[in-house]
């Protein structure tokens, strides 16, 4: 039985510390798919960025057109399947190797958070065995129906009365407790991504939320220790990621982005949706002081046959972006009033995706979220080309800085999961299992 029929999406082994490992990244969204494809090497604790354990070196990149996706989600199983096929190819090609397994990102199915608390007797001293078992409490009260787990955190732990210990180790106590923050996301939506991709002859070894694994490449640990909120505008969906005291809190999400935008210029500049793409990502700009009326641009016609294009201002087009632009950050702006991150009043916003790389759009976003606003892009990643260091592929690289992080979070294995289905097998086969999934 999969796990997602336990509301759980499957979770990847702790990486060795001492060890290299190769790690395939795959990003599919609404407008775009990425590969990548890197060597995880061990390095020793640095100053900057130093919840990595890991150096990172990108050695398969793809980047390729999206098919058979609406609002991140699968809209058609075949032409999704065939997209997907094309990218992994490409990246395998570029490292001249093969993959069999990769760690998937997903931005559809409403993402949302929920705490949970929990609490266990302990005979003294916390152990290694009462922090598991505590938090394997707070996860089983985690899963509702229709929904899949997608990550179960714990955020802080109690000490009899004692709240937000960091690390209970060796403390005394006799109730040993924890709150955990479980994010979730519709489970139709990551049942069909799955399947688009083990069509392909791949297994996932983890699915994570698109906005906590942007914030994993593009925050910075002090903006995370001090309080920061991830929005990632893609081209089918914004999510968002609030962090706190280092911790990710929370998770939000809504079906608009970056496409709507296309779709706006294609129907006001009566043009096709390729064009209007290429016009937003050569001449958007969502600052109206910053274009001079006497800009022209040529827009070619819509119906695509010979007729000359039509010519029409910057500032026009300005108009058009913007106020879609507008209703995506007051939506945000509402979602983060809502969220833990309202009580950190000097709380930064990093924004990524790639509707996020207009012109102008950090003051914009700065002036409606009443927030210090930076872009951020993929940190401490070698080996990506210079058209992949921007904004956009944010999430693809925090893909590949997820595996240095998992090992936090709590999951049932795979064992586990059969067990429950009524499909433990025999002792030699258990016994078999055990030796797969432990080295």
């Amino acid at each position: 039985m999969s796990p997602l029929q336990y509301g759980l999406t499957p979770k990847m082994k702790p990486l060795t510390p001492r060890r290299s490992a190769l790690i395939a990244a795959l990003d599919v969204g609404t407008s775009k798919i990425v590969c990548l494809i890197a060597r995880l090497k061990p390095h020793p604790p640095q100053e900057v960025l130093r919840r990595r354990s890991h150096a990172i070196e990108v050695i398969g990149l793809s980047h390729t057109e999206s098919c058979g996706m609406k609002a991140g989600s699968v809209a058609e199983l075949a032409a999704a399947e065939g997209a997907i096929r094309h990218a992994v190819d490409l990246a395998e090609r570029m490292a001249h190797c093969q993959i069999d397994a990769v760690i998937v990102s997903l931005s559809a199915g409403r993402p949302a958070s929920e705490l949970f608390a929990a609490s266990v007797d302990v005979p003294g001293e916390v152990r290694e065995n009462d922090i598991a078992r505590v938090i394997a409490a707070g996860s089983q009260l985690s899963v509702r129906d229709g929904r899949v787990v997608l990550h179960s955190l714990p955020i802080g732990y109690a000490v009899d009365e004692e709240r937000g210990v960091r690390d209970p180790r060796g403390m005394l106590a006799r109730r040993f407790g924890v709150d955990m923050h479980v994010a979730s996301a519709d489970i139709a939506a990551a049942r069909n991504l799955m399947l688009a991709i083990e069509r392909c002859h791949l297994s996932i070894e983890a699915m994570a939320l698109s906005p906590y694994v942007a914030a994993l490449s593009a925050l910075a640990d002090d903006e995370a220790d001090l309080g920061a909120a991830v929005v990632d505008i893609g081209a089918g969906t914004t999510t968002m990621a609030v962090f706190s005291t280092g911790r990710f809190v929370h998770a939000d999400g809504f079906a608009l982005g970056g496409r709507h935008v296309t779709m706006d210029i294609a129907r006001g500049l009566s043009t096709s949706l390729q064009d209007a793409e290429r016009i937003k990502t050569l001449y958007g700009n969502v600052h109206a002081g910053a274009v001079d009326d006497r800009d022209m641009i040529a827009v070619p016609s819509v119906s695509g046959d010979d007729r000359e294009p039509q010519f029409v201002t910057r500032a026009t087009l300005t108009r058009i972006i913007k106020p879609r632009m507008e209703e995506i950050l007051e939506m945000v702006r509402d979602r983060l009033a809502a969220s833990p991150f309202a009580s950190e009043p000097r709380g930064r916003v990093i924004a990524t995706g790639g509707a996020s790389e207009l012109t102008g759009f950090a003051d914009l976003a700065a002036r409606i979220l009443a927030r210090p606003v930076r872009i951020g892009r993929p940190l401490g990643i070698a080996g990506l080309p210079d058209g992949a260091k921007g904004a956009a592929f944010a999430v693809a690289a925090g893909l590949l800085v997820y595996p240095q992080v998992a090992h936090l979070e709590h999951c049932i294995s795979r064992h586990a999961h059969r067990l429950r289905a009524g499909k433990g097998g025999g002792y030699f086969a258990r016994v078999g299992q055990w030796l797969r999934e432990s080295f």
